[in-house]
């Protein structure tokens, strides 16, 4: 196990604005999210324009099929990490200010689809169920219900998800009484597969590679993601954002993707600026420590379901945080690793007592 030391993951940092920023500056909430501007702004002048000539150059041809591999590269390795968390972010915490709130709608009606995000869906369900239900059993994506350490469970996690995951979130929104984000999420889905069958009549395959190939991966990456934000359960206190989510610390991945290894603290608050976790998670180690949260030190949440779906749990108690010594030794923590990736059955209902007439 490893002791906690420095931690390296961004946090905002005050600096001179150029005349650029300052222009950008006037539109937007917070300058903390300047950098979501610059990003913004080079997928729009990379990759759209990329998917765009999909569907111009002539079918198939090598200009055709080397646009396709450079579109393939930038949208999965290079940008889809990094907008996927964007829109996490200004779904949580809007973009733009209040006059120009109509700005908001660029990420996820004109951006998103290049990512394979069907417009509103996102939010509809994360905001609209993901964090009311975090991670219980009313959380059509729950992870509870399944054993973690399992690749066929999470087969049909994924399976379950891609098939009927926008039926259960829509009905799931309407038995909760939330009309409005059931209407932007049937709206956004439907928008999105008119668009997509129109295109294809014009160009299938750039159709496919633009639009629906994204979709898949997405959906894919998306649903392995929260499975190993929420791989590791108490069964006892499943609410408990300490003991149903997973922090990581001093990773790439947190300086690519806007601290999204703090997936507790992000429960915790979960209107918390991305540039305030690792601030938040020094100061409230206590309570991580008290609750016996798991905190990887070096690993990401790929590299984590990876090792889970191997069952390298001394690999993964290697990586783990020993807050205030709250571990014996690895064999404690590999314990508790195994303890709460375990299958949470549904809770039964308790029946009435009975009384005499």
């Amino acid at each position: 196990m490893k002791t906690l030391n420095a931690i390296y993951d961004p946090v905002f940092t005050s600096r001179s604005y150029n005349q650029v920023d300052r222009f950008f500056l006037q539109y937007i909430k917070d300058e903390r999210d300047l950098p979501f501007i610059y990003l913004t702004l080079r997928i729009t002048f990379t990759l759209i324009p990329l998917a765009v000539s999909l569907f111009l150059l002539p079918l198939f041809s090598w200009m055709w099929w080397a646009a396709a591999a450079v579109h393939f590269f930038i949208s999965n390795f290079m940008f889809k990490g990094p907008f996927g968390l964007m829109l996490h972010c200004t779904s949580h915490r809007p973009f733009f200010k209040p006059e120009y709130g109509w700005l908001n709608n660029y990420l996820p009606w004109i951006v998103a689809p290049f990512f394979g995000h069907t417009p509103e869906t996102y939010y509809s369900h994360h905001i609209g169920m993901h964090h009311p239900e975090n991670n219980l059993e009313d959380d059509e994506s729950s992870t509870m219900m399944f054993q973690r350490d399992s690749f066929r469970s999470f087969l049909a996690y994924f399976g379950q998800f891609f098939v009927r995951g926008v039926y259960d979130l829509l009905a799931y929104l309407r038995w909760k009484n939330r009309p409005k984000l059931a209407r932007r999420a049937l709206i956004g889905e439907t928008i999105f597969a008119i668009v997509c069958i129109g295109l294809c009549f014009i160009n299938w395959p750039a159709t496919v590679m633009v639009f629906l190939l994204p979709l898949v991966i997405y959906r894919l990456i998306a649903m392995l993601g929260n499975w190993t934000q929420h791989a590791f359960v108490d069964g006892q206190d499943p609410g408990n954002a300490y003991k149903n989510s997973i922090t990581c610390i001093n990773v790439k991945y947190n300086k690519k993707c806007w601290n999204d290894g703090y997936h507790i603290s992000h429960h915790v608050r979960p209107a918390m600026h991305w540039t305030e976790h690792p601030t938040f998670f020094q100061k409230t180690i206590d309570k991580y420590a008290q609750h016996r949260a798991i905190v990887f030190d070096g690993l990401d949440f790929l590299q984590i379901f990876f090792l889970l779906m191997r069952g390298r749990y001394d690999v993964l108690a290697a990586h783990m945080v020993n807050l205030n010594n709250t571990f014996a030794d690895d064999q404690d923590a590999i314990a508790l690793l195994k303890y709460r990736t375990q299958r949470i059955p549904l809770r039964q209902e308790v029946p009435a007592v009975p009384t005499l007439a």
